[in-house]
């Protein structure tokens, strides 16, 4: 913290999407919609697995985790970014920038390596069914959650000790709606390419190499689906199809972003609202809300919520 306060930079100023006023209030308006939506689907995902004890499986526990994932990397900088909007008031402490940066990077370093479990988990149930529940124990489950966010705490923790070492001396004005250190190390009064080649080596290839290897595994198990019924396969089919386009959005911007880091700011600006905003709203509906198990749940909850509130209206009146 000391090499910080070196910096003769106390805030940032961030420049958003647009500096159109009707632009502003658009992003405004559909930025607050999918955050609520984000915030209402992944909660009411949480409740419905907690209540329900046939939801009390691997697969759906890994699933609850990755919705609060999901919800906290929807809430490290869209709150902000709305009331920005709003209030017209766009800068952020150094403090608050470095502590962006920090939640950024272990939320979505956490949600890779869950991805990665979850598609493990995929594979283990289609491609070995008789050894599912010998392998993908409760405690495996616990293991992988655990795994996931300490590396996601170590990730992060190395980019924010990395953060904290550069100087600072003059420009502040960040181009996008948070702070992030491919944009962020471009306003350092030091020499860019070899901290971009940091942020290539440290977030874009272990990116592309956890790409590759999600990849690897749903060719894996759409080979071995089309050996099943045809019902069956096209069932699969749709399934891993819906999951690919999630990962792809996720991780797709992630690796061009730390891949070239000098790449243009509007190209990083727009790619950024797909992992930070529409990417969590749409984990919940292709993950689960398409899941026949899930849906039947959720009319078991809102059923039981109905009577009971009836139940207790009858009781007062």
């Amino acid at each position: 913290m000391d090499i910080a306060n070196k910096s003769t930079v106390s805030e940032f100023i961030l420049l958003g999407l647009s500096d159109s006023w009707e632009l502003q209030m658009f992003f405004f308006t559909v930025f607050s919609l999918f955050y609520v939506a984000t915030m209402v689907g992944n909660s009411l995902i949480v409740i419905t697995v907690l209540c329900d004890a046939h939801l009390h499986g691997p697969m759906y526990f890994l699933l609850t985790n990755l919705s609060i994932i999901d919800m906290s990397l929807a809430s490290f900088a869209t709150p902000k970014m709305i009331t920005d909007y709003l209030m017209g008031h766009k800068t952020i402490s150094f403090d608050g920038c470095i502590t962006q940066i920090f939640f950024l990077h272990l939320f979505t370093g956490t949600e890779i390596v869950l991805l990665m479990a979850m598609s493990f988990d995929r594979y283990i149930a289609i491609c070995k069914p008789l050894r599912y529940a010998s392998i993908i124990s409760p405690r495996v489950c616990v293991a992988f959650v655990v795994a996931s966010w300490s590396v996601g705490i170590m990730h992060s923790m190395s980019q924010v000790i990395f953060a904290l070492t550069l100087p600072f001396c003059g420009p502040n004005k960040v181009d996008s709606f948070f702070c992030d250190l491919p944009v962020v190390f471009q306003l350092a009064c030091v020499d860019t390419y070899v901290l971009g080649l940091f942020m290539i080596s440290t977030s874009g290839i272990i990116a592309l190499f956890c790409f590759i290897l999600l990849f690897n595994s749903y060719v894996i198990v759409l080979a071995t689906i089309k050996h099943h019924s045809s019902r069956a396969s096209s069932k699969a089919l749709a399934t891993c199809t819906a999951h690919f386009i999630v990962v792809f959005m996720f991780f797709g911007p992630c690796i061009f972003i730390y891949m070239w880091p000098q790449s243009s700011f509007l190209v990083d600006k727009t790619l950024s609202v797909f992992y930070t905003i529409f990417t969590p709203i749409l984990n919940p509906v292709i993950y689960t809300l398409r899941n026949q198990e899930v849906k039947t749940a959720i009319r078991k909850l809102k059923d039981r919520f109905l009577n009971s509130h009836k139940t207790t209206h009858s009781y007062y009146f």
